[in-house]
């Protein structure tokens, strides 16, 4: 899995090489780093894990974004709809140490989030909303099988060439079977991008968790780590690829050690 992740991240690096140069990249990273910007984009972002007890594992989040103008206000809808392989199933904050044997291959819980943001941004840009978290796993082990709810927002500042910010949700489980755990589960996830120009940036966004169902020692996962990104043209289609390493130095007995990210988003600017 580590040679397929390094073989993909050398060919996607030299694909930016010869690539078609994109104008206006720098403003356009802007956009690609606000979570609520208005702008359609289609990221595909893969997670390898490694070092769980039960063996690594492959997550690929679709999270398509999708804001509509309204008066004076924004209504971006996020979405994120994994599909994983993994080893007796994926850690949720309703099946918290992963059950069952054998590998499990499919859909897990798909998340939909909604921002109401104003459309004129000042010098902060923020977004609040519902977040609602759907049982649509396609194996009992690759989800909660609760449907889920809660808020959400997001913050952030751009003073060139940063990008800097904050992003929160909180979800409750309020409905599925009484045999699996409830889902109580706060994440918080602190981004910042420093762009280089010509469309390259470093970046570091651990989403930190805490399944408040967990006992104490079992609650937290916090995340450490980083990765550069660009932001060209294959042809007319503006892209943004990115590429990162994150170690879990407080986690579950269940959780990876670390895990690779390698997102490759289709960007669909105005």
């Amino acid at each position: 899995m580590l040679k397929i992740l390094t073989r993909a991240a050398a060919a996607l690096c030299l694909l930016t090489y010869t690539a078609q140069a994109q104008d206006g990249s720098d403003d356009l990273a802007a956009k690609t780093q606000n979570p609520i910007a208005s702008m359609i984009s289609v990221p595909f972002e893969n997670t390898f894990d490694f070092g769980a007890g039960n063996g690594n594992a492959w997550i690929m989040n679709v999270q398509p974004v999708i804001p509509v103008t309204v008066g004076d206000w924004n209504l971006v809808s996020r979405v994120i709809a994994p599909i994983a392989d993994a080893p007796g199933g994926v850690q949720t904050p309703g099946n918290p140490n992963s059950i069952g044997s054998g590998r499990a291959f499919g859909l897990g819980d798909i998340n939909y989030s909604l921002f109401v943001s104003p459309a004129e941004a000042g010098r902060f840009i923020w977004g609040v909303g519902p977040s609602v978290t759907l049982p649509t796993a396609t194996d009992s082990r690759l989800g909660s099988a609760k449907l889920s709810m809660g808020p959400t927002a997001v913050v952030l500042t751009q003073p060139k060439p940063w990008s800097l910010g904050i992003l929160a949700r909180q979800l409750w489980s309020v409905a599925g079977p009484d045999g699996r755990a409830d889902v109580n589960q706060f994440m918080v996830q602190p981004f910042v991008n420093y762009n280089f120009g010509d469309g390259w940036y470093a970046f570091t966004d651990p989403p930190i968790t805490a399944n408040w169902e967990a006992a104490s020692d079992q609650m937290w996962t916090v995340p450490a780590g980083g990765g550069l990104g660009k932001i060209f043209k294959m042809g007319n289609q503006p892209m943004n690829v990115r590429a990162g390493a994150f170690a879990n130095v407080i986690k579950p007995d269940a959780a990876p050690d670390w895990y690779a990210k390698l997102t490759v988003q289709f960007l669909f600017p105005k």
